[in-house]
């Protein structure tokens, strides 16, 4: 099966790591989405928190941990870390205040899910 058509499709297993990409760190400029061969990568507008530059965030439930998007961020904002300790990532990933308190449950809810789906896995 291609890569491409895995694009905007659920993976079927957890990856053992998994990206996040430092808000703080990224300067929006998409490096990262055009190397991730499932589309979980979005860009987060400026528009909608003005006075700060767009940034891109990861899906973590599409999220396949190949590490193409670290390894291509020229700023270094992207960290593939153990699926197991993601939520604590995505808590202190920084970012505009607003976007985290609104996106606060998606963004964690996720991570933990993801962890608690790789530990039910194992056992």
């Amino acid at each position: 099966m291609a890569a491409s058509s895995l694009a905007g499709k659920p993976r079927k297993v957890i990856p053992k790591i998994l990206a996040v990409i430092h808000a703080d760190g990224c300067t929006g400029c998409e490096a990262c989405l055009e190397v991730c061969p499932v589309d979980c990568i979005y860009k987060v507008s400026p528009t909608e928190y003005p006075g700060l530059q767009g940034f891109c965030d990861i899906d973590l439930d599409r999220c396949i941990g190949c590490k193409h998007c670290a390894q291509v961020c020229p700023w270094d904002a992207i960290d593939m870390v153990d699926t197991i300790d993601v939520a604590y990532h995505v808590a202190v990933k920084g970012g505009p205040p607003e976007y985290v308190a609104e996106e606060w449950d998606n963004l964690v809810d996720a991570a933990q899910r993801n962890a608690e789906g790789l530990l039910a896995k194992k056992k």
